[in-house]
């Protein structure tokens, strides 16, 4: 897996990881789209609830002009006529399969352009440390990190449309446990410092750290596993409102819903469609594609709850016996292969109980990776935030309709997974690749 680190330090090296990171996140851009796919599959909206591909595909490439050519370097707007086209705010997704948008082959002719013109100013650029755009690199790991998170959109997109499979399924052997795990860890009472202050790329609602007190609580070692939310299913827990909240249970009732997305019955069998293909459903791995309301009726009716963001962030990141907070669960050093189910490497979670060298310091295993993780938590600033470099990234969000996810997923770059990044998402949303652990009070 990549590293995470950039060279803050020398600048020539730190320009040298910048370029490696840009190329590496628009070669996994060009493997969903126009390395796979033709012009029409590539122009038409799957679904509703997802962008034509095509336009992902142009939008990093204005989000790449507007920021690194534009704000950091000063350079005159080379299609200043598409910017309303890709601006996410202006358009809705389901209004975007009608503007005119560029062709695949535009697209990718305007992508290698603007890419070009990057590495041509990264060359004479100085990244001036007293300039808070440039310092450390950090617009440039906005927006390789913007890129990537398009690139997971784009799976979710790949998970919705019909057809065959387009992406080529890995699927590596993950290590395992030794043994069976408990069913929960105990996370002890006390204070630790949540977000960040030091790491130079991470985005401003992660900023800043602050300390957050706690009393003891228990969560799950893993996340929900498939077999364990089939008997919620099969106990008939979406047919019984004791188990929702209001707004959950209208929700179940509106929509319909009575098992995660892309699930399948066939008699007493289950199965799942899983990027084209329908295959069986596998009871150890997480289960995916819930919603916020989906988790939490789970977690109720298991006699538990959700854990809230700090309860996650604490068990992911506090180091009772150091008395020191890491960036990763396992500690400071990138994520391997070996701790850790993430860059697309698979194409879907591993088992739970796999990575043990990838656990926290309380022991809870796969808090990285596998499925994003729903907290009963608001989308709202840390104590202390400042809006940086732009509203639309995060402010905008604040407020109650938003849940907070923890954690990445299977599809998550290792560059933008780490124990601060904060996702957050509508309670109704199943397309993305997100699932959960519950919680108790201790």
């Amino acid at each position: 897996m990549t590293t995470v680190d950039p060279p803050t330090a020398d600048g020539q090296r730190l320009k040298e990881f910048v370029a490696s990171e840009l190329e590496r996140a628009r070669a996994r851009s060009l493997a969903l789209t126009t390395d796979v796919l033709d012009d029409h599959e590539l122009t038409m909206q799957h679904s509703a609830l997802m962008s034509p591909l095509v336009w992902d595909l142009a939008h990093v490439g204005n989000f790449e002009e507007l920021w690194l050519l534009r704000a950091a370097a000063g350079i005159e707007p080379m299609r200043p006529e598409i910017d309303s086209l890709y601006d996410a705010f202006e358009h809705p997704r389901a209004e975007r399969p009608s503007l005119p948008l560029l062709s695949p082959g535009e697209s990718a002719a305007y992508l290698g352009l603007v890419r070009r013109k990057v590495l041509d100013s990264l060359d004479t650029l100085p990244l001036d440390p007293a300039r808070p755009l440039l310092a450390a690199g950090f617009v440039y790991g906005m927006v390789v990190q913007h890129e990537h998170q398009h690139d997971e959109t784009m799976l979710a997109t790949h998970q919705l449309r019909r057809g065959p499979r387009a992406v080529a399924d890995a699927d590596p052997p993950a290590p395992a446990s030794p043994g069976p795990v408990p069913a929960e860890v105990l996370v002890a009472a006390g204070e630790f410092p949540m977000g960040t202050s030091t790491d130079p790329w991470a985005y401003d609602n992660e900023r800043p750290v602050h300390p957050v007190g706690l009393p003891a609580f228990w969560i799950d070692t893993t996340p929900v596993a498939v077999g364990a939310y089939r008997a919620f299913v099969e106990g008939g827990a979406y047919d019984d409102p004791r188990w929702w909240s209001p707004g959950g249970w209208e929700w179940r009732c509106r929509s319909g819903r009575r098992t995660p997305a892309f699930w399948l019955r066939d008699g007493q069998s289950w199965a799942r469609r899983r990027f084209g293909v329908v295959e069986p459903l596998p009871d150890d791995e997480p289960v995916q594609h819930v919603c916020w309301y989906e988790a939490e009726a789970y977690a109720r009716w298991a006699g538990r709850r959700l854990p809230t963001e700090a309860e996650w962030e604490k068990a992911a990141s506090w180091d009772p016996e150091a008395g020191a907070k890491r960036r990763f669960p396992w500690g400071d050093s990138p994520p391997t292969p070996e701790r850790a189910n993430l860059g697309q490497r698979r194409h879907r979670p591993a088992p739970v109980g796999s990575f043990p060298a990838g656990a926290s310091a309380v022991g809870a295993l796969q808090m990285l990776g596998d499925v994003w993780e729903w907290t009963s938590t608001d989308f709202a600033g840390h104590p202390g935030f400042c809006t940086f470099p732009y509203a639309e990234y995060s402010e905008v969000f604040f407020g109650t309709a938003y849940k907070v996810l923890r954690g990445g997923s299977w599809a998550t770059d290792p560059l933008v997974c780490r124990n601060t990044f904060r996702n957050w998402d509508y309670p109704v949303r199943r397309q993305i690749f997100a699932g959960f652990r519950t919680a108790r009070d201790a």
